[in-house]
């Protein structure tokens, strides 16, 4: 049995069956040769953690975003690090395509309607959007669209890296073609130091009027000032956001009065959502460690992500 540590300790009872029933034995740090670490805003507790564990091979990030992590420095080279991403795509893409569709219909403004009002609204069939960001989020919305027939425009880092069913990948060398093109334009990126501030005024200004943006990755990849005057202005139909910049968005904020804005919690993906999905990771990452076959979820320590 593979032995692993579940931090910080005891760590919740679903992690520790999923570790226990993969084939690890949980013990303390000191005997570990792998962690799952549980807190997703902790890089100095995972510090001391890693000190206490001189035998580790392998970590367990919780959770799809490692910013955090990766700005502290704590992720080094001498171990294997695998995190969440992918883990999460399938109900937050599903809530990005519910924002999407909510903006085009006007359902925000039909909400807060007293009276019958007049017709509106726009279909995603035979539609275009453009989404930034080619990982798991992005690959299960793509195949979310295919039956509406929406020509789909994915923007990434590495654009030789295809995703099934997109209609084309491009570097991010023509994101303001990308943009221009879309009726719709989804931000699933991971945030780092070059995505930070991707979608700011002159992005916005090269998106048409009728478009609206959907915002599931992180809320700095957004400048929010800019956000804020182009919605004001009508550069764009809307924008509906599950990640703000800041977070959470403080009452009174301008976007909050803005009734081209939809803004949800950060719930694109709740606690009760993640458990199951986490705990299948964890678990087969806890296999394939045991076996030494390759781990689920790799991070890149250069990109960091």
């Amino acid at each position: 049995m593979v032995p692993i540590a579940v931090a910080p300790a005891p760590g919740w009872d679903w992690v520790r069956r999923a570790v226990v029933d993969a084939g690890g034995d949980i013990v303390e740090l000191a005997e570990a040769e792998a962690l799952v670490w549980l807190r997703p805003d902790d890089p100095a507790g995972l510090k001391d953690a890693l000190s206490a564990a001189p035998r580790l091979r392998w970590v367990q990030l919780p959770w799809a975003g490692i910013e955090l992590y990766a700005a502290s420095g704590v992720l080094d080279s001498t171990r294997l690090w695998t995190c969440g991403k992918g883990v999460y795509a399938e109900p937050v893409a599903e809530h990005a395509l519910a924002l999407a569709l909510a903006g085009l219909r006007h359902l925000p403004e039909r909400v807060r309607a007293s009276s019958w009002g007049s017709e509106s609204g726009r279909s995603l069939f035979d539609g275009a959007v453009t989404i930034l960001g080619g990982g798991g989020i992005a690959q299960t919305l793509t195949h979310l669209l295919q039956p509406m027939r929406t020509q789909v425009t994915i923007v990434r880092r590495d654009p030789t890296l295809g995703v099934d069913g997109a209609t084309r990948v491009v570097g991010r060398d023509h994101l303001d073609d990308a943009l221009a093109a879309a009726d719709v334009v989804f931000v699933a990126l991971a945030l780092t130091e070059e995505t930070r501030g991707i979608v700011g005024a002159e992005q916005l200004r090269r998106m048409q009027e009728h478009a609206w943006l959907v915002n599931v990755g992180r809320g700095p990849h957004v400048v929010t000032e800019d956000l804020v005057t182009a919605l004001r202005e009508g550069w764009i139909a809307g924008a509906a956001l599950d990640v703000t910049d800041p977070e959470p968005l403080p009452d009174g904020h301008p976007l909050w009065g803005l009734p081209n804005c939809l803004i949800t919690p950060h719930t694109a993906n709740t606690f009760e959502m993640a458990v199951p999905l986490l705990a299948a990771r964890i678990g087969d990452n806890v296999a394939r460690f045991a076996v030494g076959e390759p781990l689920v979820g790799v991070v890149d320590v250069a990109t960091g992500y």
